[in-house]
């Protein structure tokens, strides 16, 4: 007979578990100014690295002199193409299939290109010697515009490959096209656009933008003769999958390799490639025996290291009179840089853009995708979004304001009568998904309560009328989005990287005292996994997640997993988590059953602890469980209590969002106002509601940047001309608007526990609903599509275009 227990109530809030506001465990060390960042990283004897890089974005290398930099004291050596070659390394295998030059082999594609790399006694002695190494280039044609990349006398980028006819994924047509991916039925769509009562059309190009996270790109690279092993701590994403390249690339047997992610500051997609940085500083430290650290400045990274977006999407819309959407028609000319180095599973080169469907019910659709390789960076990964999904839903929510006004109905009525119905899901897209869950028009109709849309629409046509009798010189723009994204990569059947299946997974141990530690495949650069982790599995094992320690980032003690990025931590690893703690309750079931002297079928979870069915006095806690479990003998069970979990999702998760924007602009000075932004989001089961809140929030505010000013742009020979902070727009909370957060809550019924991720949803639904309020404002003036983004220059030029300046 046990002791009278706590109520239920209480001991499940004492859990602190799933949908618990708890605080995020990890800020104590952050803001204390403890984190340990790569640059944190300090080894005895450690050198130091440095690029040089070509100030031209297409030049021939006709020689490279390194004798003064070698004569500056402090230097170790200077790496070129050269050097690499005999091993092998100076060129590396991308992420999508391509091949990528280390350093510069013969030519420079863009500007900012690796060419040489300098080893020194100090990091200052590597950047001086750096300015001493003397490099000829002969100028060559530059090609900055996708458009032209096919024509007849169109520059040749790629030498190396210009006879291959086809590339990782199929036939290519010119040696500046990589490839060309389809889905849908083009001949099915042709028929209805060529039927239909009202086609829209439009050009729209969400341009190149840049995740710029506050800690840059590097990595301390440290080979050991002695035993043969080599240990790499990085910015790293993915550390296993950078372990299994490093392999690949180094011929270092796998298990010699120890990858260490330690605390990284933000990610958003920037982190998640292999990059020339990490790979000379493992050949010097092989090279040397000696750790090499390399930490690239910010203008090496906005100008080199992976950019997001860059995609021209040309859209026709079909309807019938009264507003159905009948059929969608896209395509897309999707600038790749120099080299097809995007970050998307390996049989989507173009992700998961067949999302761009949205959250409609079209019975028809077609897609087709070309790269096309030119004179800029490389790179495309998936700046806070699950591969090329932002801008799926940005093309899509664009057409539909088109649409609205080919039409002249309220685009929130347009919206409503074409979304998915609650009763059609599970439903199958006309371009291959299937979607979970969802409840749209709940959300849409709380939405729009919410914010008092006629009212907001009464009051714009009155500031329209103000504005024509000359009482005012502001305008209004309605921004609305309803989003629907796909995350969660994902099932090993359709979803790998390089042929590795994305998984994830998760290991837990329980000790005698009742504490735990979980280890995971994934790794944090912001998302609080160390904080939801552990209410995920102190809600399945019943131990208070303040006694569960989450360990990520190294790849000798966590179990292989591929990383986190494309908001899969809570789809795929947040599974595996609840699975793991699972397969710890199965057994625990056993023990506690002895304990009690009862069949295993006679007891029952109840929040933490087994109950003898009918008889609640009769119990056994995890903490009674765990201690048994190491001091006890127990018959056909074996001693310790430890699980290892690897989820293979059977689907994506797909959480959607409805976003209001409302903003005033001055037409005399291009000035955007945000005066509201609602925001509500369904994610699924809601783990921890204050993270959310606050994932909502960094996400919409990279949205603003995107949105409102954020670009890397170049110039006709392609210099870039945004590579400093004085260019490229980052937030502050100056420009940064007050958000309101709301919600809807529809678990998706495959996950375990029902959840459906958030991390990535703001930036995917937020970077439409401020475009799309903008060019709201201008509507009643004649309608324009301005091309993001949206800095008070374009603004300007939008009204000035129309007239409307004095």
């Amino acid at each position: 007979m046990n002791e009278m227990s706590p109520p239920k109530e209480e001991r499940a809030s004492a859990l602190k578990g799933i949908g618990c506001s708890r605080r995020r465990v990890e800020d104590a060390r952050f803001t204390q100014g403890k984190g340990n960042y790569v640059d944190d990283v300090k080894l005895p004897g450690m050198l130091f690295g440095d690029f040089i890089r070509s100030p031209y974005a297409h030049a021939r290398v006709k020689s490279i002199n390194t004798d003064a930099a070698m004569a500056l004291p402090g230097v170790v050596a200077v790496l070129t193409a050269k050097d690499l070659e005999p091993l092998n390394l100076h060129w590396m295998p991308t992420l999508a299939g391509d091949k990528q030059m280390v350093l510069a082999d013969g030519k420079v594609l863009f500007q900012g290109q690796e060419v040489a790399f300098v080893i020194a006694e100090d990091r200052y002695i590597a950047a001086d010697a750096a300015d001493l190494v003397e490099v000829d280039y002969e100028e060559l044609p530059v090609l900055t515009d996708p458009f032209q990349a096919e024509v007849e006398d169109a520059p040749i980028l790629r030498e190396d490959i210009a006879d291959e006819t086809s590339g990782a994924h199929g036939p290519r047509r010119h040696p500046n096209h990589i490839f060309t991916w389809e889905q849908g039925d083009a001949e099915a769509t042709e028929s209805v656009l060529s039927s239909a009562d009202v086609v829209a059309e439009e050009m729209v190009y969400y341009h190149r933008t840049h995740p710029c996270p506050l800690e840059t790109c590097g990595c301390v690279a440290s080979m050991d003769k002695v035993n043969g092993k080599l240990t790499v701590w990085g910015t790293f994403q993915a550390p296993h999958v950078v372990r299994t390249v490093a392999a690949l690339l180094s011929g270092i047997a796998e298990h010699n390799i120890r990858v260490i992610s330690p605390d990284i500051g933000g990610g958003f997609g920037n982190k998640v490639g292999v990059y020339p940085g990490y790979v000379c500083s493992i050949v010097a430290s092989i090279v040397t025996g000696k750790p090499v650290k390399w930490i690239e400045d910010r203008m090496e990274n906005l100008m080199a290291t992976a950019f997001a977006r860059d995609y021209w999407m040309k859209g026709k819309i079909a309807a019938t009179q009264d507003g159905k959407i009948t059929g969608l028609w896209c395509h897309v000319t999707a600038d790749h840089g120099a080299f097809d180095a995007c970050a998307d599973p390996s049989k989507f080169p173009a992700g998961f853009f067949n999302i761009c469907t949205g959250s409609y019910d079209i019975p028809t659709a077609y897609l087709a995708v070309d790269g096309i390789y030119t004179n800029k960076a490389p790179g495309g990964v998936a700046y806070r979004c699950s591969f090329r999904v932002t801008e799926a839903a940005y093309f899509i929510e664009r057409m539909i304001e088109v649409l609205a006004i080919k039409l002249n109905m309220d685009a929130a009525e347009l919206r409503a009568r074409n979304f998915i119905r609650k009763e059609q899901f599970p439903y199958h897209s006309a371009l291959g998904w299937e979607y979970d869950s969802g409840d749209y028009h709940t959300a849409w109709d709380k939405a729009l309560e919410s914010v008092n849309y006629k009212g907001l629409r009464q009051e714009q046509a009155d500031r329209v009328e103000a504005f024509r009798r000359g009482e005012t010189r502001k305008l209004m723009g309605i921004g609305l989005t309803f989003f629907t994204e796909i995350v969660g990569a994902g099932p090993v059947k359709n979803c790998d990287i390089l042929g590795m299946g994305m998984f994830d997974s998760c290991e837990i141990r329980i000790h005698p005292t009742g504490s735990a530690i979980a280890r995971l495949g994934t790794i944090s650069q912001g998302q609080a996994h160390a904080t939801t982790f552990a209410q995920i599995l102190a809600s399945e094992i019943g131990i208070s997640a303040d006694d569960i320690t989450i360990e990520e980032g190294d790849t000798d003690t966590a179990p292989y997993g591929l990383g986190t990025y494309g908001s899969r931590s809570t789809p795929v690893a947040g599974a595996a988590t609840a699975m793991a703690g699972r397969k710890i309750r199965a057994k625990a079931q056993m023990i506690a059953a002895y304990l009690l002297e009862v069949h295993d079928d006679d007891v029952e979870w109840d929040v933490d602890r087994f109950v003898v069915k009918g008889e609640p006095d009769r119990f056994k806690t995890m903490k009674d469980i765990a201690y048994a479990a190491y001091n006890q003998p127990i018959p056909g069970v074996e001693p310790g209590l430890e699980a290892v979990s690897y989820y293979d999702p059977p689907n994506m998760t797909y959480p959607f969002g409805a976003y209001i924007c409302v903003l005033d602009i001055d037409v005399d000075t291009g000035e955007a106002d945000i005066r509201q932004f609602y925001a509500l989001d369904d994610c699924g089961t809601r783990i921890n509601p204050m993270v959310i809140e606050g994932q909502v929030h960094g996400g919409l505010t990279e949205a603003l940047a995107i949105a409102m000013g954020q670009e890397i742009a170049y110039d006709e020979i392609g210099n870039v001309k945004t590579g400093t902070f004085m260019d490229f727009f980052i937030p502050t909370a100056w420009e940064t608007p007050n958000y309101i957060t709301d919600h809807t809550e529809t678990p998706s019924p495959h996950h375990p526990i029902g959840a459906k991720g958030v991390g990535e949803s703001p930036n995917v639904g937020g970077v439409p609903a401020f475009s799309n309020a903008v060019n709201d404002a201008f509507r009643a003036f004649g309608h324009v599509h301005a091309h993001m983004p949206h800095d008070h220059w374009r603004i300007w030029s939008i009204a000035r275009d129309l007239g409307l300046h004095d």
